[in-house]
């Protein structure tokens, strides 16, 4: 995609002149009738048809030339290697960490890969807690630890810890007799810098895809809660509900949207988090370094290394995101896979369609009609897929529904098709397999499919 040329300068200007943007944005998106809107339009009018490496990583339709210089600034950002140089430009980085970049997590701006055995953590992190709550109700952080395993560290600074990975294979036979294999990952953390307590809480997360973010954030929430069944009043055996966690800048509670466990309400946040937790660079919403408490911590332990302005353009960038469109939607064998979707109860938590807010201060959000294929609440998945991590309102076996939108462009744009919140799954198939819970009677549905249907099914999920 070509990019126009941008400065420093005019990041400043758009992050401290929002106001005047607002007013500079009257080059409308791109006209689309509202009787074409439908799923070929995955993101509204803010959809990309383009199916190669790129697919995730295209800004939306009809910014102004302001807003696409910052959506511009926001991208270098994202890309940027950082460092813990102050000399240099991208700093900050450390003293312990898991990766050195936004993009080298999320390649493409997709999701991150599991690790085969025996290689290093790249795209996957582990979560840490210890039972109990921390003031806001989220988890308790680890002594000596906190709430993120860091298995690097700057020069001179000890790493937290390794982290071996090791998988079980587990193969099945559908009733036709077609085979597949579950393997179920070991996760063991060795030469850690000093003792973890016995009762901590482990959760393994792979990196999300970032693309449509903005949308999402869109969404109403009586929209959200109106899919909540939490004590499944229509007694389909879903019982959806959202998680609520504390919003730093308004200071209040809201409905968590982004996170494997929905434990991020905004983009914001989720950046700036992402900047503290997985680069430990400090900033407005998260002062204090990861390694705060600990016995090698130097320097201050409360600092903004990351400007106002960088972490505004970076969540810019996100929020202006487009989806990548539907592929062969009129494809029969895709439209019998939709309607199989649909039946055996997919779609229940999947939820199709959304229309976004109106959103006079982000006209290019606003009253979209997209198509993201999640409900955004939290469903027991059961034993089988359980952290065993409580994460604010979520249990150790409820995760947040995956938007499934631009999922079938997986392996164009970051070479894999790893799937769950641990990557453990290799392809749709063992993705669905490994449903249970409330999601175990879908599970079997298509187990039970012959495998005309569940190729179709499979197909259908590729065209999304």
């Amino acid at each position: 995609m070509f990019k126009r040329p941008t400065t420093l300068a005019s990041l400043l200007f758009a992050a401290a002149g929002l106001s005047f943007l607002i007013f500079q944005s009257c080059r409308k998106a791109e006209q689309i009738k509202e009787e074409d809107m439908n799923e070929w339009y995955s993101g509204g009018k803010q959809t990309v048809f383009i199916s190669g490496s790129s697919a995730f990583s295209q800004e939306f339709n009809g910014l102004s030339p302001q807003k696409s210089a910052l959506h511009d600034e926001g991208d270098k950002l994202f890309g940027a290697t950082f460092n813990s140089d102050p000399g240099q430009m991208y700093h900050g980085l450390g003293p312990i960490y898991n990766n050195v970049s936004c993009g080298s997590c999320h390649v493409g701006d997709g999701g991150g890969k599991a690790p085969n055995t025996g290689e290093t953590l790249s795209s996957l992190l582990l979560r840490l807690s210890i039972p109990g709550e921390n003031p806001y109700g989220g988890p308790l952080a680890v002594p000596m630890f906190g709430g993120q395993l860091q298995p690097r560290a700057v020069y001179g600074v000890s790493f937290e810890s390794e982290v071996t990975v090791s998988y079980t294979e587990n193969p099945y036979v559908f009733p036709d007799g077609e085979s597949y294999s579950l393997r179920q990952p070991q996760y063991t953390i060795t030469s850690p810098y000093t003792s973890l307590p016995g009762n901590v809480m482990v959760s393994p997360r792979i990196a999300s895809p970032v693309f449509g973010m903005g949308l999402l954030e869109a969404i109403a929430e009586s929209d959200i809660i109106a899919n909540a069944d939490e004590n499944d009043d229509d007694h389909n055996g879903i019982s959806g509900r959202p998680n609520y966690v504390w919003d730093i800048s308004s200071g209040t509670y809201k409905i968590g949207r982004f996170g494997w466990k929905a434990s991020q309400p905004s983009v914001i946040q989720q950046s700036a988090g992402a900047f503290s937790e997985d680069m430990g660079i400090t900033n407005r919403l998260f002062p204090l370094e990861s390694s705060n408490g600990q016995t090698q911590l130097t320097g201050p332990a409360d600092t903004h290394e990351l400007a106002d302005s960088a972490l505004y353009a970076i969540s810019y960038y996100v929020r202006t995101l487009a989806v990548p469109g539907r592929r062969n939607a009129n494809d029969p064998d895709v439209k019998s896979g939709k309607r199989i979707f649909n039946s055996i109860g997919c779609s229940n938590c999947h939820v199709s369609m959304y229309k976004t807010e109106a959103n006079m201060l982000f006209p290019e959000l606003s009253n979209q009609t997209i198509f993201p294929y999640t409900d955004l609440l939290l469903h027991d998945m059961g034993a089988g897929l359980a952290d065993n991590r409580p994460d604010n309102k979520a249990s150790g076996t409820e995760w947040r529904t995956p938007p499934l939108w631009g999922i079938g462009l997986t392996k164009n744009v970051v070479g894999h098709t790893h799937f769950l919140h641990d990557g453990r799954a290799r392809n749709f198939t063992e993705a669905i397999m490994w449903h249970g819970g409330e999601a175990v009677n879908v599970k079997n549905a298509f187990r039970d499919l012959s495998k005309t249907e569940r190729d179709q099914l499979l197909k259908f999920l590729g065209s999304l």
